[in-house]
């Protein structure tokens, strides 16, 4: 099985400081739909890992993270993409869970309901974060200059091996050509 592993904000859609709190918050990159598509459409199972701390600050409950992630379900199968799983932290960036990325969890739980190793597994995120639990977890670490990419590229510290793409649409080009 051909597994991908995306990051949510800054990696499908438009990040932002205050959080993505409603799905009327929730936009696109430019590319990052038929991205996804092109991948689904070439073979490849899709998984989303997000932090969500805005559930633990109270800025969001769950039922709105769940319609935040129907309007991106929607919005990829409308580009003719899928979206297979979407794993999400919930707790606050102070807390000790092993689930808050840069830690592996999410991406160890993926490997565990897909039941694949991930040696190999790209995950694609903007983050130090990101880049830094796929490498904790063997997966292959990479980097997009969208959201804080061209921020997180600058300052420096990328684990070794990270690959550095413009956006979704230039790996899903690569993955999937």
């Amino acid at each position: 099985m051909k597994l991908v592993i995306l990051d949510r904000d800054g990696t499908i859609n438009r990040d932002s400081e205050q959080h993505i709190k409603s799905p009327a918050e929730w936009k696109p990159i430019p590319g990052s739909l038929e991205a996804i598509a092109r991948l689904t459409q070439n073979g490849w199972r899709v998984a989303v890992a997000t932090n969500q701390s805005g559930i633990a600050r109270g800025l969001f409950d769950m039922s709105t993270l769940n319609a935040i992630h129907a309007e991106m379900h929607r919005a990829v199968g409308q580009a003719g993409g899928r979206i297979d799983a979407i794993f999400f932290c919930p707790h606050a960036a102070d807390s000790n869970c092993e689930c808050r990325k840069p830690k592996p969890g999410l991406l160890r739980e993926i490997a565990s309901r897909f039941g694949v190793e991930l040696n190999g597994v790209p995950m694609i995120g903007d983050s130090l974060r990101d880049v830094s639990a796929a490498t904790a977890a063997g997966a292959q670490p990479w980097l997009v200059l969208t959201g804080n990419g061209r921020k997180t590229r600058d300052a420096g510290g990328l684990p070794q091996g990270t690959e550095i793409a413009a956006d979704l649409a230039a790996i899903a080009a690569r993955l999937a050509p």
